[in-house]
């Protein structure tokens, strides 16, 4: 799949790997550590005081605290723990005149609190009363990295004060935001320092620091760390170079990679997979949808043992139509130039298909090869099973004709026979019978479909379409393969970068029978693309399309897709 890239109006060759991006460093990440003192805890209580201490690289940057005006009285209990009272917040600013200065004071920063989730919901319901949007600043809660590296043993419990009495920080808290504030920076830095034992290195590590994930999974996250922010496909591979899995990222290796070191990922057998992998090979790819295609053919290509699908395309099971003097159904795994409709997902798939045509048609369902000339019935035909063309072949080419159009064109006798059926059912209330026959139809109408689409597209000799992204995103398909992808930056003329897709891309050979052109899924995958929004025809077997269509208009759209 070949194609040169455009990077800033310079052409590039194709595949080339970025500059690898890394997370930010904690001691480059700037921290705000907050801590609010409110009238209580439960719905209706107001911030009372706000306190929060800016650093990086353990020093100081900034500090700010207030006083906040509730708009009522303060409960005396919370007077005799925080010793603000009603009288000390009289004249001090209200809650939604502290909020910009705050904004300000965080922006761009990560966000720390002793039990994040209550002074975050106080701050975000206090922004949300004054119009304001919360910023989407990461945040992480002290309480929760402290439960994952601090042990009962050596700590009672996880509140504040335990820790930073344990930890020797420089302020006690005291149940006024500053200080706790001032505290919780000396309790964060003691934290981070356990942490970088784990692995926890940069600010994305950080963001899944408390999750409960095995540390011998935690300490493997180092294999993500060299891959490019960039769509492509990953491969996990193990001891002696195997390939354990193949993964897609459609818009960044690194990130996706990363969270399968996280609680995010909770399959046993991927972590059995994390656990025996040794490194992780990234092939970068320009566009999401050549990442989604790649996949597809490396798993077909490396059959890895932890990928559970599209591992064996070319076993998935078709329903032809026999090429024999008295045709009949039969699923099989091989095409040929005979009538038939799939890929199926599953030979019962399939064989609820080959039911719905049976329901239908009277062909015949033995499995003996007949001769031409006419023969005695079969114990199928004497209980009404069976075409019977041994006793009436006069009627029978008529009813394969009727076969063959509704697999390759007009459904509608299967559909209208499955309708009637169902009504009956459903008036008897034999609701079961029903979803049977329901399911007999989607099968019979989603293997049409599929076959009645994939023929037009794998005939096509090479096919351009182009999507408006942030430029333009081109695909050359060729036989119903993908044969090359480019992007063309904006404000640039793509007509030019459809010479360089051509003659860059894959050579595909016109395939017989034309619906084994390529992996179905890819075919899936493209007839997918070609009907998204904006996409337009550039050109096909050579002729520009003039005017340029939609991709939707083409003919291998089905209507009969159920």
């Amino acid at each position: 799949m070949g194609g040169e890239v455009y990077r800033h109006g310079v052409p590039h060759p194709p595949f080339v790997q970025p500059t690898l991006e890394t997370g930010t460093p904690l001691h480059e990440v700037t921290f705000v550590v907050v801590d609010l003192e409110t009238t209580g805890t439960g719905p209706g209580s107001q911030i009372t005081e706000v306190g929060a201490v800016k650093v990086r690289g353990g020093a100081v940057l900034g500090e700010l605290a207030t006083l906040v005006d509730p708009g009522g009285p303060i409960p005396a209990t919370i007077q005799v723990l925080t010793g603000i009272t009603t009288s000390m917040v009289v004249g001090a600013p209200r809650i939604e005149q502290v909020l910009p200065s705050f904004v300000e004071f965080v922006r761009g920063a990560v966000l720390v609190a002793h039990n994040a989730p209550f002074d975050m919901g106080f701050l975000k319901a206090a922004m949300a009363d004054a119009g304001y949007p919360w910023p989407g600043n990461q945040v992480v809660d002290t309480v929760a990295l402290a439960r994952r590296v601090v042990t009962r043993d050596e700590v009672p419990n996880h509140r504040l004060a335990t820790l930073a009495r344990y930890f020797g920080a420089r302020t006690a808290p005291t149940h006024r935001a500053l200080d706790d504030a001032r505290a919780t920076v000396d309790v964060l830095h003691a934290l981070l320092e356990r942490l970088a034992g784990l692995g926890v290195h940069d600010a994305e590590d950080l963001a899944t620091a408390a999750d409960p994930v095995p540390a011998s999974i935690r300490r493997r996250r180092h294999l993500a760390d060299a891959l490019p922010d960039a769509p492509g496909v990953y491969l996990f591979r193990g001891p002696g170079d195997e390939v354990l899995y193949v993964g897609v990222a459609t818009r960044s290796l690194r990130a996706r990679v990363r969270t399968y070191f996280t609680a995010a990922e909770r399959r046993t057998r991927m972590t059995e997979m994390v656990r025996l992998a040794t490194r992780v090979d990234p092939v970068v790819c320009q566009t999401a949808l050549e990442a989604q295609v790649r996949e597809l053919r490396l798993i077909a290509e490396h059959t890895p043992r932890y990928n559970r699908r599209s591992r064996s395309p070319q076993r998935m099971p078709w329903v032809r139509l026999t090429d024999e003097p008295y045709p009949r159904l039969s699923v099989v795994r091989e095409v040929t130039t005979a009538t038939h409709i799939g890929p199926f997902a599953s030979a019962q798939t399939a064989h609820l298909a080959v039911d719905a045509l049976h329901e239908t048609f009277a062909l015949r369902r033995c499995t003996t090869r007949l001769a031409r000339a006419p023969a005695g019935p079969c114990a199928l035909a004497e209980l009404d099973r069976c075409g019977a063309p041994c006793v009436t072949p006069g009627d029978y080419a008529t009813t394969v004709a009727a076969v063959r159009s509704a697999m390759t064109g007009d459904p509608t006798a299967v559909v209208d026979a499955h309708n009637d059926r169902l009504d009956a059912l459903v008036a008897a209330e034999r609701f079961e019978d029903a979803a049977t026959v329901r399911d007999r139809l989607g099968a019979f109408l989603r293997g049409a479909a599929r076959a009645q689409q994939f023929d037009p597209l794998a005939r096509i000799g090479e096919l351009v379409a182009a999507q408006p992204t942030n430029g333009w995103e081109m695909v050359l398909i060729r036989h119903g393969r993908l044969a090359g992808t480019l992007v063309v930056p904006p404000r640039h003329d793509p007509r030019p970068a459809v010479d360089v897709l051509r003659a860059t891309a894959e050579h595909v050979n016109p395939p017989l029978p034309p619906s084994t052109a390529a992996h179905p899924e890819e075919t899936d995958l493209l007839l997918a693309w070609l009907a998204r929004p904006g996409v337009r025809l550039v050109a096909v077997d050579g002729t520009w399309a003039s005017p340029v269509r939609s991709a939707a208009q083409v003919p291998w759209r089905s209507q009969h897709t159920a």
